[in-house]
């Protein structure tokens, strides 16, 4: 064992010590309960376009890419576009360090804002990226999709748009089947269950209607995905407990 390999175990012990501290957790919660109702998570950008993510989920993200290595990353939900371009970067940080030169970036949405289109398609990192308007779960669109992806070895699955149960729960049931053993499919904002019952008076999701219940569901259904806990017991700090799910099965 080298002294790589000693530090990574030291850390996956600590990290494994950390999620189960309750009080860790109680100080993670009450610093989101905190900030959320300040638009926290809207004050962040990645090359000069809005993430509106927590930092601490991009690192992980960073992470996830670097060891699957996918040759594309497929994100429900555009906004400002700042995912992707975050992506479109880290498949060129890739690229230069050996990986795949052509991989690439599919954003989907349902209504794309032609400022962010515009945003978007002039930077630099565009070369990389397709988008697509449109509903997530329409037919035509889930045809659309896997089109698109059919010549792909190693997709990324990234869900962020409608936050319902009924929304994720069709998009994990059309496009779970593209993403293979050793990848990853994140579901974000399954946080939404933790948070108090008043936090989206303006929203059609809410506790016991939301991402998280979408998964808990869906996993129930297959063996194909696990809850990778380290993740979220690493950072503590994520929109997406219970929402890092390891392929673990083609």
């Amino acid at each position: 064992m080298n002294e790589y390999e000693k530090f990574k175990n030291e850390c996956a012990a600590e990290v494994e010590f950390q999620g189960a501290s309750k009080d860790a957790w109680r100080a993670a919660r009450n610093f989101m309960d905190t900030v959320d109702p300040l638009k926290y998570s809207y004050h962040f950008e990645w090359l000069g376009r809005p993430i509106i993510q927590y930092p601490q989920d991009m690192a992980a993200m960073q992470e996830i890419i670097w060891s699957a290595q996918p040759d594309l990353i497929i994100e429900t939900g555009i906004a400002h576009g700042g995912s992707l371009i975050f992506f479109a970067a880290m498949l060129e940080l890739n690229a230069a360090c050996g990986g795949d030169n052509d991989a690439e970036v599919l954003g989907i949405d349902i209504d794309i804002r032609a400022h962010n289109r515009a945003a978007i398609e002039a930077h630099p990192m565009s070369r990389r990226i397709t988008m697509f308007e449109g509903s997530s779960i329409s037919s035509d669109m889930i045809a659309k999709v896997h089109e698109f992806a059919k010549d792909k070895k190693r997709i990324l699955l990234v869900l962020d748009s409608n936050h319902t149960h009924d929304h994720v729960a069709a998009e994990l049931n059309a496009y779970s089947d593209l993403v293979k053993k050793g990848s990853y499919l994140v579901v974000f904002d399954t946080v939404v269950e933790d948070m108090p019952e008043d936090a989206f008076p303006n929203r059609p999701w809410g506790k016991g209607d939301n991402p998280k219940t979408a998964v808990w569901e869906f996993l129930e259904s297959t063996d194909r995905f696990e809850i990778d806990k380290s993740i979220q017991n690493k950072l503590l700090l994520t929109v997406a407990p219970d929402g890092y799910l390891r392929c673990v099965k083609d």
